[in-house]
């Protein structure tokens, strides 16, 4: 956007641009990392007090300012080399003064964090789970401006495809990876287990495991225990048979299989109002593939980036973290009295 000369010695207020609206969603600025990861949080990434500073900065820049600015950026680091993927966050920085005002670096006294400190702070992150907690420091915020309710959860799962080549250095495959069949067609790779809240389509819980991992084994694993509905695909019957989960008062609304509703007449009145029944329930789960969207599709998290669970569980937690702030955007944007650009 070009400004004005008056724009420029100050003399009347800048236009705001889309930007700088965006970044507004979080008022009036980034929330510290101690705030959501903790004094000890920050001390264990750093001993030093000075570098705890700058991760603190790193920590606001990478992972709190995404949701808006950096969506572009963020499918820029799912699509390329590690190395330009952190050098176009770096440019990103250094070339929007909204992105530098947001997260307090003044060029003039310091410089942005270059490509190698945000791969090494990565790291840290990975290495003290803090992801985990970035991403219940979100739905901590969204909890507290109401936008989840917590009475139900829908639970799903989605196949993340990983690499199937054996010409490296180790000639074989990812071992905690493992391939499954889906209809007909087999895949390779880890899977992403979510629970979402029912009523706003909130990711709260979210668990990686292998491909092959059944998705009605990992039903405890993502529910938040305070629902009283849960709502599940046809993959999950005999749920609520599961020793893990019989004690739980728990209203379980399963989509019946698709061959158990075809053995029904259409057209008995038997077989019109189940067909009603589910495509009832069918609406009901479908907010939990708007996520699933997002970080597939909106920032192309479609293939494993890393080697490993625990790496790519990591940054699904960021990622959903980011998808949530997405899909309460213009929610968050109203509590705030603005419009969504």
């Amino acid at each position: 956007m070009r400004l004005s000369v008056t724009h420029t010695l100050g003399l009347c207020p800048k236009p705001r641009t889309r930007r700088e609206a965006g970044l507004g969603m979080i008022h009036p600025s980034p929330a510290p990392a101690s705030s959501v990861l903790g004094l000890q949080g920050v001390k264990r990434l750093s001993r030093h007090k000075r570098e705890r500073k700058n991760l603190s900065r790193i920590y606001s820049t990478v992972l709190l300012t995404p949701f808006q600015p950096f969506l572009p950026a963020l499918s820029q680091m799912n699509q390329k080399p590690r190395k330009k993927a952190y050098k176009g966050v770096e440019d990103a920085i250094t070339d929007s003064q909204a992105l530098r005002a947001f997260v307090r670096i003044d060029l003039s006294r310091e410089s942005a964090p270059d490509a190698t400190t945000l791969l090494q702070f990565r790291h840290l992150l990975e290495k003290h789970e803090l992801t985990k907690k970035l991403f219940e420091a979100i739905n901590g915020k969204l909890s507290a401006a109401g936008l989840m309710m917590r009475e139900g959860t829908i639970a799903d799962a989605t196949i993340i495809a990983a690499p199937p080549s054996v010409k490296n250095e180790a000639k074989a495959r990812d071992p905690e990876m493992h391939q499954t069949k889906k209809g007909n067609q087999w895949y390779f790779g880890m899977k992403a287990h979510i629970g979402v809240d029912a009523e706003s389509g909130l990711v709260h819980t979210v668990v990686g495991t292998a491909a092959n991992v059944g998705d009605v084994t990992q039903t405890a694993q993502v529910l938040h225990g305070d629902e009283k509905t849960v709502y599940l695909d046809a993959g999950y019957t005999g749920v609520e048979k599961r020793e893990d989960l019989k004690e739980r008062d728990i209203d379980w609304q399963v989509a019946m299989k698709r061959g158990q509703l075809k053995a029904v007449p259409e057209d008995r009145v038997l077989g019109q109002l189940l067909r009603k029944l589910e495509s009832v329930k069918a609406s009901i789960r479908s907010k939990v593939e708007h996520p699933f969207h997002i970080v597939k599709n909106l920032f192309h998290f479609r293939k494993v980036r890393y080697k490993g669970l625990a790496k790519n569980t990591a940054q699904l937690h960021t990622l959903f973290g980011l998808a949530n702030l997405m899909i309460a955007k213009r929610r968050l944007l109203a509590l705030n009295g603005q419009v969504a650009p």
